[in-house]
């Protein structure tokens, strides 16, 4: 129960990092160009002014779910440990 407890524990973490940090390199990369990152579509725009969109609203089910996947994880490794002793 506790191998299992850590991988719902770190890899749902690792996985929204990725992520997140996957879409700041691609907002970075446009605003360094001197555009508007469009977040609904993910590209750079040169054009127009783009309203930021927060990570957490475009991708809630994402979100909410490697959260919870997280604390599954902790409780399995909370068990395991108590468990063990």
């Amino acid at each position: 129960m506790l191998k299992i407890g850590l991988i719902l524990l770190v890899v749902p973490c690792l996985l929204l990092m990725g992520g997140y940090m996957y879409e700041q390199s691609l907002v970075s990369s446009c605003l360094d160009q001197g555009g508007s990152f469009n977040y609904e579509l993910l590209t750079c725009d040169q054009d127009n002014n783009n309203p930021f969109i927060p990570y957490m609203a475009r991708h809630p089910l994402f979100v909410n779910g490697g959260m919870l996947l997280s604390i599954i994880g902790l409780l399995a490794c909370t068990i395991g440990l108590y468990k063990r002793s």
